[in-house]
Order: C-alpha cells, then sequence, then structure tokens
C-alpha cells in the first residue's frame, strides 16, 4: 500500500531524515539511489546501439545522436517544469507522473517505425526522467542538512557513476539477444519498478506549510531572482559545461571506439566504463579532498587540469599518436577532473538557494542537460572521429575554466558562504 504520510522537519536542528529508523531510511536512500539512476540509464543503455540503429533506420551517424540530443532536452526542459510543480504541490505527485510518462515514452519507443518518431519519444523519456532527478534531489535537501546531506549525496553520486557503467553493458548484452528495440523493453521493465518502489517507499517530505504557492507569477520570480545572483548563474554554467564534455565524450566514444577503431559492442561497454570508474573514482575522492580544501579550491584545480588533459587529448588525437591507448588515457583523465568539477560547482550554486531548492535544482540540472544536448550533435557536425570528439570535449573544459575564474571568480569568495558542503547530484 502506498505510503502517503509527510515527513514533517523537527523543531531543533537534528535532520527529519536521522530520526527515521534505520530500516526505513535505509530504504528511503535505496530507492532515491533507484531515482537518481533511471536518468543515466535512460542516456546510456543504448548508446551500444547507435550505429545498429543507423544501419537499422537508414539514417546518418549525425542524425542518431539527434536522439540522445532528444533525451537531453527533454531533461533540461522536463526539470524546468517540474522543479517549480515539485515545490508547490509536493514531491510525490510529480515524481510519479514523470515515471509513468517514462514507462509510456518507452514502451511507444519499442515500436518507433522511424528515427524521427523515435527522436521525438526520446524527448518525452527525458521529461518523464526529468522528474526524478529534481525530486530525488529536493527530497535529500528535504530530509537532510549538513554532512548528512553531504554524506548522502555522495552515495547518490556513486549511483550516478555505477549508471553509466552497467547501461552500456546491459545495452551491450540485450544486442546479443535481440535488437536495439529490446533496450528499450528493459527500460520500460525498470520504469516500471522503479515508479512501484517509489510508490511503495517514498513519503511526502514537503508539508503544505513549506509549499510556495505563488503559482505562475511566483515561479517567474523565483527564477528570475536566481538570475540576478551572479555567482549562481556562473556556477550552473560551469556544471552545464563540465557537463558538455562529458556528453561529448558521451555520444562520441561509440562511433569512435566502434567504427574507428574496431572495437566490438562488448569491448565497447568495457571501454566506455573505464572513463566511468574515473568519474566514480573522482567523486568519492572528492569526498576526502573537502576535509584539506574548500569546494571553491577543488572546482578550481580541477577545471585547470582538465583543461591541460583536454589539451592533450586533442593533439593526440589529430597526429594519431599512441592510437587507442593515446585516446584513452587523457580522456579518462578528463573524465577525472569532470568527477571533480561536478560536484562543488553545484553544491556552491545549492547553498545558496536552500528556500527554493526544488526551482534552484530545476535550473541546475536544465542548464547540465541543455548545454550537453547542444554538445552531442556538435561531435556529430564535425564528424565521428576522435578529432571531432577530441575538440568537443577540450572546448567544454576551457569554456567551463574561463566562466569559473572571470565569472564566479572562486578565489573571492568566502569559505563560510557554501557552509558545509552538500556534494550535489550531476546527471
Amino acid at each position: 500500500m502506498a505510503e502517503t504520510q509527510t515527513v514533517t522537519p523537527p523543531d531543533d536542528a537534528v535532520s527529519p531524515g536521522e530520526l527515521l529508523p534505520f530500516g526505513r531510511r535505509f530504504r528511503i536512500v535505496l530507492v532515491l539511489g533507484f531515482l537518481t539512476a533511471l536518468g543515466p540509464l535512460t542516456i546510456d543503455m543504448y548508446l551500444p546501439s547507435l550505429p545498429t540503429i543507423t544501419t537499422d533506420l537508414h539514417a546518418t551517424a549525425a542524425a542518431v545522436q539527434l536522439t540522445l540530443t532528444g533525451t537531453l532536452v527533454g531533461l533540461a526542459f522536463g526539470q524546468l517544469l517540474v522543479g517549480p510543480l515539485a515545490d508547490a504541490v509536493g514531491r510525490r505527485v510529480p515524481l510519479l507522473a514523470g515515471i509513468a510518462v517514462h514507462v509510456l515514452a518507452s514502451v511507444l519507443c519499442v515500436l518507433a517505425p522511424n528515427l524521427a518518431v523515435l527522436g521525438s519519444l526520446r524527448v518525452l523519456q527525458g521529461l518523464g526522467a526529468a522528474a526524478a532527478a529534481v525530486v530525488a534531489m529536493a527530497m535529500v535537501r528535504d530530509l537532510f542538512d549538513g554532512m548528512a546531506a553531504a554524506r548522502l549525496f555522495s552515495r547518490l553520486m556513486l549511483v550516478v557513476g555505477v549508471a553509466p557503467i552497467l547501461a552500456p553493458t546491459i545495452g551491450g548484452l540485450v544486442l546479443n539477444w535481440t535488437s536495439w528495440r529490446g533496450v528499450f523493453v528493459v527500460l520500460t521493465i525498470a520504469g516500471v519498478a522503479i515508479m512501484a518502489a517509489s510508490a511503495l517507499v517514498l513519503p511526502e517530505t514537503l508539508p503544505p506549510a513549506r509549499r510556495r504557492n505563488g503559482g505562475v507569477l511566483g515561479t517567474i520570480r523565483d527564477y528570475g531572482r536566481l538570475f540576478t545572483d551572479r555567482v549562481y548563474v556562473g556556477l550552473i554554467l560551469v556544471a552545464g559545461l563540465a557537463m558538455a564534455a562529458l556528453f561529448a565524450y558521451v555520444s562520441g566514444a561509440s562511433f569512435v571506439f566502434q567504427d574507428e577503431f574496431g572495437l566490438s559492442e562488448q569491448e565497447f561497454a568495457f571501454v566506455f566504463a573505464g572513463g566511468a570508474v574515473g568519474l566514480i573514482g573522482a567523486t568519492q575522492m572528492n569526498v576526502r579532498l573537502l576535509r584539506r580544501w574548500n569546494p571553491q579550491q577543488i572546482m578550481g584545480g580541477s577545471l585547470v587540469a582538465g583543461v591541460v588533459f583536454g589539451l592533450a587529448l586533442l593533439i593526440l588525437a589529430a597526429t594519431g599518436t599512441g592510437g587507442l591507448v593515446g585516446i584513452l588515457i587523457p580522456l579518462w583523465l578528463v573524465m577525472v577532473t569532470v568527477g571533480l568539477a561536478m560536484p562543488n560547482a553545484p553544491a556552491l550554486a545549492l547553498g545558496r538557494h536552500g528556500e527554493a531548492a526544488g526551482t534552484a535544482a530545476a535550473l541546475l540540472g536544465a542548464v547540465q542537460f541543455g548545454v550537453g544536448a547542444l554538445a552531442a550533435p556538435l561531435v556529430g557536425v564535425l564528424g565521428t572521429g576522435a578529432v571531432a570528439m577530441s575538440v568537443v570535449v577540450f572546448a567544454g573544459m576551457l569554456a567551463a575554466t574561463v566562466v569559473c575564474f572571470l565569472v564566479v571568480q572562486p578565489h573571492r569568495l568566502p569559505v563560510e558562504q557554501s557552509g558545509e558542503p552538500v556534494i550535489a547530484l550531476a546527471h
């Protein structure tokens, strides 16, 4: 039976989530982990099948990459809608409705007759997955504060990192038994399971007294206040540009490693996992680094390192030096730097606007996936080879670094401004 009670924050400083019995708290955290995995699974599970879809639907590589762009556009736009809605009516209803949309879109993707229909349905899938992304983040902010939230966010970042490893591997295994359409059957089953778990386990974490019922005008005012904060805008741009480098890798990797270097679908899945391992290790290492350095320092240092590694990647790709290894090593190192920048930029941004957590998280997610959506087709326009991918990866890291030091100016931010750093999710 669905759980409908509301978790109300206590009067003292203890986070409401910490007052829950261990078993119930564990179940809630587990389901939040499933929610954070839905977006990465939706994006990454069908990556090994991109060349197959290109052939089966008689399309170009650039056109097929637009289906990935469609998913990212849906994720970006959906978060702008779901964030304020979740602040106004509570968390559960938008969450369950969004996952239902994702399940419906997944079923229809199985039946898609052509690339245009598939691309449109991928937008709808992204809209549904956006609800899971925003509400999971907002629920963590509702239930946990300070270092309790920091620990939980870091663990959820582990889920976000593991999902891209498992997703292409699962996709490659599915292709051994069926066509690319089978990937969307698996996504349908996953969506149904996550929706059922959410309905049964997750409580309403935003009581009516804390909801923001300003309507459309109130939402516009909230977004307007966010845009007047120069540092917040700079931080979400940094997060988005770092995400662009990541999605340049995501969108170009299957063509580079399968077409250019001749890897099989299964070999590609394992190679792709190497970058995700770097991303995971960096996000978990970030928790330890925060004991010695503040988020501003880690963000700035990781971005500078990312530019250096990105330039090395571009040079090696352009000259052909080192072959496959010459591409993989600097590319994986860039993913490490992205894994350090991605938690700290959102953490600093969201820490400035805790009074409207859903709306601030929505704008952050929209910028991240919106900029990522631009990066994916750009790789296809420039070509499907290693050089094209490397150009966009390097450009994303360089632009993020420029925005960081010219707009955000992290060296001028007082350490107290971020409080206890909350390691925010990066999708």
